[in-house]
C-alpha cells in the first residue's frame, strides 16, 4: 500500500474507534433507540439520493437493515446506556469475527482451518478475562447486551455476503434506510414519547454534531473509504488495520471519558485483538465449500464499528 493508502486506513480506524466515545456523550444527549434512529436518518438523508438505485435484492437490504441497524446497534446503544463502558465497548465487540465465523460454519458450511478455531479460542478467552473485569466494577448485564450485539452483527456480516452487494456504499446507504422507522417505534414503545420530545426540544448544536458525526463521519465517508481502499488493494491487506479501532476505542474513552484501563483489560485487550486477527485473517474454510466463495475478512465487516 501507498503511504497515503495506509494513512487512510488508520484514519478510518481512529474514527471508528474515536466513534465509540461520541457515542456515549451522545447518550447524554438521546436515549439509546431515538439516537440509533437519529443515526440511521441522518446517514440515509440526503445521501439515498445520490447513490442510485439499490444494486441487489430488496430482501438483502432489509434483512442486514433489521439485523445490523436494529438489532445489533440497538443492542449496543442500549448496552452502553446501561453502564458498559464506550473502550470496553470497541473491544469486546470485536468479538462479532467469531460470532461470524461460527454462523458461516453453519450456514454457509465454511469449515475452519485449525488456525481459526485457535484464534476464536483466544478471543473467547479475551472475552472471559473482560468479563472478569467488568464483573469487578460494572454491570454484567450491559456486558451481555454488547455480547448479543456482536453476534447480530455476526449475522449481518453472513447476510451481506449472501447478498454479495457490488457497491458496499451503494449498500449501506440503502440499508441505512430500514431501521429507521423500526427504531423509531420501538423508542416510543420502550422510552416513551415524552422522553424522546424532551432530547428533540433540547437538541444543540452539540447534540446535532454528534448526529451528523456518528451518521456522515462514521457510517458514510469512513464506509466509503474502507469501500475505495478494498477496491484498491487485497482485503488481506486492508483488514488488518480494523484491528487498530479497539486500540483507538480504548485511548479514546481513557482519554476524553476517563475510563481506567487495568492490567485485565489489557490482558483481555491482548487476547482479543490477538484472537479475532487469526480468526479473520486465516483462510476461513476448507474441506466443504461454502455457497458463495468467501470475499475476504474485510469484506465481512459490512463498515461499521459503532
Amino acid at each position: 500500500m501507498r503511504p497515503a493508502h495506509i494513512c487512510l486506513a488508520v484514519l478510518v480506524a481512529a474514527v471508528w474507534g474515536v466513534n465509540f466515545t461520541i457515542v456515549e456523550v451522545g447518550l447524554g444527549h438521546f436515549p439509546p433507540l431515538l439516537f440509533s434512529a437519529l443515526r440511521f436518518l441522518v446517514a440515509a438523508l440526503p445521501a439515498v439520493f445520490f447513490v442510485g438505485r439499490p444494486k441487489v435484492a430488496w430482501k438483502w437490504i432489509v434483512s442486514v437493515g433489521l439485523v445490523l441497524g436494529v438489532a445489533k446497534f440497538g443492542l449496543l446503544f442500549i448496552g452502553m446506556d446501561a453502564g458498559m463502558p464506550a473502550g470496553l465497548s470497541s473491544l469486546v465487540l470485536q468479538i462479532q469475527a467469531v460470532f461470524t465465523a461460527l454462523i458461516a460454519y453453519v450456514v454457509l458450511g465454511e469449515r475452519p482451518t485449525g488456525v481459526r478455531l485457535t484464534g476464536m479460542a483466544v478471543a473467547l478467552c479475551g472475552v472471559g478475562l473482560a468479563a472478569v473485569d467488568e464483573g469487578t466494577g460494572g454491570p454484567l448485564g450491559a456486558f451481555a447486551l454488547v455480547i448479543a450485539a456482536a453476534a447480530c452483527w455476526g449475522v449481518s456480516n453472513v447476510l451481506t455476503r449472501r447478498a454479495s452487494p457490488p457497491d458496499s456504499l451503494n449498500f449501506m446507504v440503502w440499508v441505512s434506510t430500514v431501521p429507521v422507522l423500526p427504531l423509531l417505534g420501538l423508542s416510543l414503545l420502550t422510552e416513551g414519547p415524552a422522553r424522546d420530545l424532551d432530547a428533540l426540544r433540547a437538541l444543540d448544536w452539540r447534540g446535532a454534531g454528534i448526529v451528523v458525526y456518528v451518521a456522515w463521519i462514521t457510517t458514510v465517508l469512513g464506509f466509503g473509504a474502507w469501500g475505495w481502499l478494498l477496491h484498491r488493494h487485497p482485503a488481506s491487506t486492508v483488514a488488518p488495520f480494523s484491528l487498530l479501532v479497539p486500540v483507538f476505542g480504548m485511548s479514546s474513552a481513557a482519554l476524553f471519558l476517563g475510563e481506567s484501563v487495568g492490567p485485565l483489560r489489557w490482558g483481555a485487550a491482548a487476547l482479543l485483538v490477538g484472537g479475532v486477527a487469526l480468526t479473520s485473517l486465516a483462510p476461513s474454510w476448507t474441506a466443504r465449500a461454502p455457497v458463495r466463495p468467501p470475499d475476504g475478512p474485510a469484506r465481512d465487516r459490512i463498515g461499521e464499528q459503532a
